[in-house]
């Protein structure tokens, strides 16, 4: 897969493509190809920018000669998508293992933004930048003792239902209006507002299966136009919080059900669902979905999730639904 045959800009690469828009990465260079061939794996690349240069190691491991469809830009994410004959499982995990400036994706389809679709997110970390818990607990003067929880929790050490009612306990007596204070200083996570945007232009669902608190995802949800949110109850009393949580929890189980229970309130067919989230207690609901992304996410999801996405922020799911529509489009 000799990439020192072509431009080092990936900008420049367009104007190689026939008319057909797919060339075959082969040992003498690039040729044409008219159709699009029979594939099993599709390998979604992002950078910002992609630089050619560092794909080097990735073409000695693939080994065949992949066919390639145009780079496109999305949100000033440079995306180069491959496709291989074959799916390499081993490719996968060396793929997620990898130290270097871009992302990369290698799946065995893609969802298509021309069909109805369901993405579910988690919150904190995920959609915002924070975990509200511990900003809550931080205002409250018990932050060291929750963030500990939290970051224990998050990597599968504790049972997450149990941990968050300890965490919660911690917060008995804290005025409630801290919770204002954290929705006026929660930060979106970077490219939340134009994945939205962008999915309810084309008629997708779009929700959060939390386990944070409905305070905030409710704030998300009327800023946002989010179809649904799942999270948790804080019980407030007299102007502070009681230490407690009411109703069921928003865990792992619940998470992955909810992805379920929403495919079929909207009649999403199962190749249409996405699920992005960073912390063990959504590893269920990444397994759920058709196309599960780890976010910025622990060792342990970032091991056991489809996809791993460590550089780019959410920016990077749009990246692959961009990449699944145009597939779909050579297909006919």
């Amino acid at each position: 897969m000799p990439f020192s045959s072509l431009p080092t800009r990936l900008a420049d690469w367009p104007a190689l493509f026939p008319a057909s828009g797919l060339l075959r990465l082969g040992a003498q260079g690039a040729e044409p190809v008219a159709s699009l061939p029979d594939h099993a794996g599709i390998l979604v690349l992002m950078g910002r920018p992609l630089a050619v240069s560092e794909l080097a190691p990735l073409a000695a491991r693939l080994g065949q000669a992949p066919v390639t469809l145009p780079p496109f830009n999305v949100a000033g994410v440079e995306v180069l998508v491959l496709l291989t004959a074959g799916f390499d499982e081993a490719l996968g995990e060396w793929l997620k293992a990898q130290e270097w400036s871009l992302d990369a994706a290698y799946v065995r389809a893609l969802p298509d933004l021309a069909e109805p679709g369901l993405l579910l997110m988690d919150m904190d970390s995920t959609a915002i930048q924070i975990e509200c818990i511990d900003e809550i607990a931080r205002l409250a003067g018990v932050g060291e003792q929750v963030a500990a929880v939290t970051a224990a929790a998050m990597q599968g050490k504790l049972e997450f239902c149990d941990s968050l009612r300890n965490r919660v306990a911690l917060l008995k007596d804290a005025d409630a209006g801290i919770l204002e204070q954290v929705v006026d200083l929660m930060p979106l996570m970077p490219g939340l507002e134009i994945l939205v945007a962008r999915l309810k232009q084309a008629g997708w669902k779009v929700a959060i299966a939390s386990g944070g608190f409905t305070r905030f995802a409710g704030h998300l949800q009327q800023t946002l136009g989010l179809d649904h949110i799942e999270a948790n109850n804080l019980v407030v009393r007299d102007g502070r919080l009681t230490g407690e949580v009411d109703g069921r929890i928003v865990d792992g189980k619940v998470k992955a059900q909810t992805l379920l229970d929403l495919k079929v309130r909207y009649g999403i067919a199962d190749h249409q669902t996405v699920a992005i989230g960073d912390g063990a207690n959504d590893l269920p609901m990444l397994a759920n979905a058709a196309l599960g992304l780890a976010l910025h996410a622990k060792p342990i999801v970032r091991q056991q999730a489809q996809v791993a996405i460590a550089r780019l922020d959410l920016e990077a799911a749009l990246c692959l639904l961009e990449a699944g529509s145009r597939l779909a489009a050579l297909r006919g």
